[in-house]
């Protein structure tokens, strides 16, 4: 690596080190310096935390708050919901365990200076759904990025983690996580009593919709390049509910939110023809999913299923009704500030088209796949749960503490805990900062020991592409293909075909079967080959290539996990069109996977479905 001499190494020490700036990150800075006054507390962030993460340019509401100091809802109404909403596998204990603190945490952002919109008639805060409160939220992150800021001994903005590490002499056990600056290039090892994941779920998996001049763009955070699993799966952490993909109704080309409109605006989607098509497909969805299609309101999915069949069978567009609700003045303005909050590009596309909500309706579409673990789905690690409430094979003594000793997750990379969302993601992080704090203050004397040549040799992998790049760049002779070596960009679009026609993408209509999810899997692992050939011709394309790895790790676990799942538990979502129907007898469980750094093989597996909720 002399081509890059000038670059230093910097080593931060901490007791607890904390990945990814987003809400569940800062969620566990703040709780991890309430319980530990004493501890050093590291947050890394590959963007700044100012503006980063999920909701990085703002949200119009907060999605997961219960409302019990008006006894609206208890958390165990919570937990039936998120159940029903994902056909019946959730782990209740996480949910559960959000619930009963979300309240507090939505609290806090109020007292910190967050507008909450309120119901003039009754004080309380002004509902757009059973589970939704409104916001003013175009600073909504950084808000919440300023008690983070003043809980950390230390942020680290601009670090592109990439790797974690292991304890020389305990392989089970953390010890800390290693990456690169994307501004000046220098080396970071960061090492660690215990590690709290808290990065970015997985966008650009799947080929967009967008495409042209609206290439990039995506529903879920570009951004998010899928680091939550990325960083876990390649040391051996057990991964579940990783087939359960998230695909959006979201009004067409601008990927503009649908809630606020059906919630509080009580507008109504028809097909074409102006027929509501979700009542005329009731028997058949019940003959597809059984009680499921009964539960009110009816599951994300199903609604999804509805929309697609009616495309198939040639009856659409799909129109949202705007018009049909905006009849006052305030509506008009919800229904635009809920775009103008977070989705700018929604309102753009309605003035480009000449759309006028009030005049005429609007398309809706839905978008490519997500695998996301903070949203309406279940990816992610598999954890221990909450002593006083998990059932015993769901804990193992720390609560969020993952199957690795010492590493701790929330948001996006927490398996199993649906309908956080925002509020609830800073909770989950809340509860994984705590039980970080706990974790260190027991094994005060314990500190891990890091392999020297395992940071060296992880130093050579990860600046690779730009020696990469620069010893291979003069064999081209026009263009921008090499005979030596891919761009990231290359990189990407190749997964993203892949997944669209193989993993069941747009391109298929979210179907696959066996021989499909096969072919994938040896065109990804082809593709895993040639990430050795990465180039990078600068930090930005360098800190690209790390993203597109952590990317195809998170694709090989969809696709495996999709595999193996021998059922189509949620239609609307993705199909197995070998196995059609939903399957409550044989597949009532949790898949589950761990990759094997040793010996490269994937160990799938069945685990139980517990309720502690009737």
């Amino acid at each position: 690596m002399a081509l890059f001499s000038s670059r230093k190494t910097r080593f931060v020490d901490s007791d607890i080190l904390i990945i990814g700036g987003g809400f569940g990150g800062c969620g566990a800075t703040y709780e991890s310096r309430y319980w530990g006054r004493n501890l050093k507390i590291v947050l890394v962030e590959k963007a700044n935390i100012e503006r980063s993460g999920a909701v990085a340019h703002g949200l119009s509401a907060i999605n997961c708050y219960m409302g019990m100091r008006w006894d609206e809802n208890r958390p165990e109404d919570h937990v039936r919901y998120a159940r029903n909403d994902l056909m019946g596998l959730v782990r209740e204990d996480l949910v559960f365990d959000i619930a009963r603190h979300v309240d507090a945490t939505v609290h806090k952002f109020e007292e910190w200076g967050l507008p909450i919109m309120k119901n003039q008639e009754t004080g309380r805060y002004l509902r757009e759904g059973r589970w939704q409160i409104m916001i003013h939220g175009e600073s909504y992150k950084p808000i919440i990025a300023e008690a983070a800021r003043k809980s950390a001994s230390e942020v680290y903005n601009r670090i592109m983690v990439t790797h974690l590490l292991l304890d020389k002499t305990r392989p089970d056990r953390v010890a800390g996580a290693v990456g690169f600056s994307v501004r000046d290039g220098n080396y970071y090892v960061f090492r660690a009593k215990a590690v709290i994941v808290a990065a970015g779920g997985a966008s650009h998996i799947y080929k967009a919709r967008s495409i042209g001049e609206g290439v990039g763009r995506t529903w879920y955070a570009p951004w998010s390049s899928a680091s939550a699993y990325g960083l876990l799966i390649p040391v051996g952490v057990k991964m579940t509910q990783m087939e359960n993909k998230i695909v959006l109704a979201r009004f067409k080309d601008g990927y503009g939110p649908v809630g606020a409109w059906f919630l509080l605006l009580k507008a109504y989607a028809t097909n074409a023809y102006g027929e509501r098509y979700e009542e005329a497909r009731f028997e058949e969805i019940k003959a597809l999913v059984g009680k499921y299609a009964e539960q009110q309101p009816v599951p994300t999915c199903l609604r999804n299923h509805a929309m697609l069949e009616e495309i198939k069978a040639g009856r659409g567009p799909i129109y949202m009704q705007t018009q049909a609700s905006l009849d006052s003045r305030e509506k008009e303005e919800i229904g635009w500030e809920d775009f103008l909050d977070m989705t700018i590009g929604q309102a753009v596309v309605w003035a480009s088209q000449n759309i006028d909500p009030k005049e005429k309706p609007s398309e809706l579409i839905t978008s490519e796949p997500y695998i996301m673990g903070s949203h309406a789905t279940c990816s992610g690690a598999w954890a221990s749960g909450p002593e006083d409430c998990a059932p015993a094979d769901y804990q193992w003594g720390y609560n969020r503490m993952m199957s690795i000793d010492g590493l701790f997750g929330a948001g996006d990379t927490i398996g199993g805990s649906a309908h956080k969302f925002s509020s609830g993601s800073f909770t989950e992080g809340r509860i994984a900062g705590k039980s970080a704090v706990r974790y260190v203050t027991e094994r005060s004397g314990e500190r891990p020991e890091v392999d020297e040549a395992e940071i060296k040799r992880l130093e050579e992998t990860i600046f690779m592409p730009l020696e990469n790049y620069t010893v291979g760049r003069n064999e081209i002779v026009a263009g921008s293909v090499s005979p030596s070596y891919i761009s990231p960009l290359q990189g990407l679009q190749r997964l993203e075909k892949i997944m669209d026609e193989y993993a069941g993408g747009i391109s298929t209509f979210y179907t696959a079967n066996e021989p499909m999810l096969r072919r994938g899997l040896e065109l990804l692992s082809m593709l895993k080959e040639d990430l050795q050939k990465l180039g990078a011709e600068d930090l930005h394309q360098l800190q690209r290539a790390w993203e597109l790895n952590h990317r195809v790790w998170t694709s090989e676990s969809v696709t495996r996990h999709t595999l193996y799942r021998q059922e189509t538990r949620w239609p609307g979502y993705y199909y197995r069109a070998d196995y059609p129907k939903l399957d409550d007898v044989e597949w009532h469980v949790f898949t589950a996977s761990r990759y094997d750094p040793k010996s490269g093989e994937w160990d799938m597996s069945k685990l139980p479905v517990h309720h502690i909720v009737d």
